[in-house]
């Protein structure tokens, strides 16, 4: 199988670099992690912008075409896979996919001159004091004061319990809102602890504390693999909170031998329901499903809606193919690009989108609740 899913990566790779020398497209590149731990994330950015692509380029006017690098989620690749795919012809990016990475590449991008919409790295640091590298999701400062909002308004807990990854900035910067938010809002929070890596396996100190503390709800600002592991450990040591957590946790039910039902009832706030009943994302998720085999996350969802934004900011500055495949057109196309995102309006099905010049996205985000083995909508 392993066998099977690498032959299938190298091809996918090699048509995603030879779409590049598309004369008569504007080529953009995407770097994340489409292998390893994270793969889930970057595999599903570069399938919903696949599925964007198509649609947009079957409207009949600009044509977009897509090059992507595996980046492992590791800096230092994502910069040489920056490289390489403006070497095969990329005028702008969307990506790359996680913070550390896109953050590493912002810099060179911010150099260069290469405008950069990311769908998933929320981190500020990607963003700050770079005025051509824009977001789709949201900033980890603004899912943590969400969250705090959400438990809140909806009582689903007075006392609180957090568990976070203390060498992550993108679950540190969550954390650290989240608990500002919370104290404005009278959340208590009976139990902070911490780890340092997603790879840990033991969570037994972390879960004791937020048992003994009387802790009815557990926020997890996390990525999916640990966050599995919590909830298996909880489950062993019959201890039943609320378990509440934000984008990173996208994706935990389609981990490889994960049993969902340890997810039942866990809240994610996020930006994405594969439920919503709205003719464009049911669309998207049938068009998903037929042609990858599963339901989409929100980072499929972020892509898909990346590429309908730079569809639009590039009509509306005038961007062309002939542009952006001169000698150093990306230049030419960050600087079109920067002056018309801040203008425009994206409905999206992550929701209507706009951006303030710091490259901040506003929309409005949603929370959903895994009931048997799936994404529903929460009331």
């Amino acid at each position: 199988m392993k066998k099977i899913f690498a032959m299938v990566l190298s091809l996918m790779l090699a048509m995603g670099a030879m779409s590049a020398f598309a004369e008569d497209a504007i080529t953009i590149g995407i770097s994340g992690p489409l292998t390893g731990p994270y793969a889930m994330y970057g595999l599903g950015v570069v399938h919903g912008a696949e599925i964007a692509v198509e649609e947009v380029n079957a409207l009949g006017g600009i044509q977009f075409a897509l090059t992507y690098e595996d980046d492992e989620g590791d800096p230092e690749k994502a910069v040489n896979a920056f490289n390489k795919m403006l070497d095969d012809g990329a005028a702008m990016m969307a990506g790359t996919v996680t913070s550390g990475a896109c953050a590493a590449v912002a810099a060179e991008a911010y150099d260069m001159r290469v405008f950069m919409l990311t769908p998933s790295a929320s981190s500020p640091t990607v963003t700050e004091d770079r005025d051509n590298v824009f977001q789709v999701c949201f900033t980890d400062p603004g899912q943590g004061a969400a969250s705090a909002d959400y438990i809140v308004q909806n009582n689903l807990a007075k006392k609180v319990a957090v568990i976070y990854n203390n060498g992550l900035d993108y679950s540190t910067g969550i954390y650290q809102t989240f608990e500002e938010k919370a104290n404005e809002l009278g959340l208590e929070i009976v139990s902070v602890t911490t780890f340092s890596s997603d790879n840990n396996a033991d969570f037994s100190v972390q879960l004791t504390k937020a048992k003994d503390s009387g802790a009815e709800l557990v926020f997890l600002p996390i990525y999916y693999t640990p966050a599995s592991m919590i909830l298996k450990q909880a489950d062993a040591m019959n201890y039943d909170p609320i378990f509440f957590g934000v984008d990173g946790m996208d994706g935990i039910l389609s981990i490889e031998g994960f049993d969902t039902s340890l997810a039942e009832g866990v809240y994610l706030l996020t930006a994405f329901s594969a439920d919503a009943q709205d003719e464009k994302t049911q669309n998207f998720v049938k068009k998903y499903e037929e042609r990858f085999g599963g339901t989409p996350n929100q980072f499929a969802a972020d892509a898909y809606d990346a590429i309908y934004a730079l569809y639009e900011a590039c009509n509306e500055a005038e961007v062309t193919a002939e542009i952006a495949n001169q000698r150093r057109g990306f230049a030419d196309v960050c600087e079109m690009l920067i002056e018309v995102m801040p203008t425009i309006t994206v409905e999206g099905i992550t929701g209507t989108m706009s951006w303030e010049a710091t490259g901040e996205v506003t929309k409005t985000p949603t929370a959903v609740i895994i009931h048997e083995g799936a994404y529903v909508g929460a009331k």
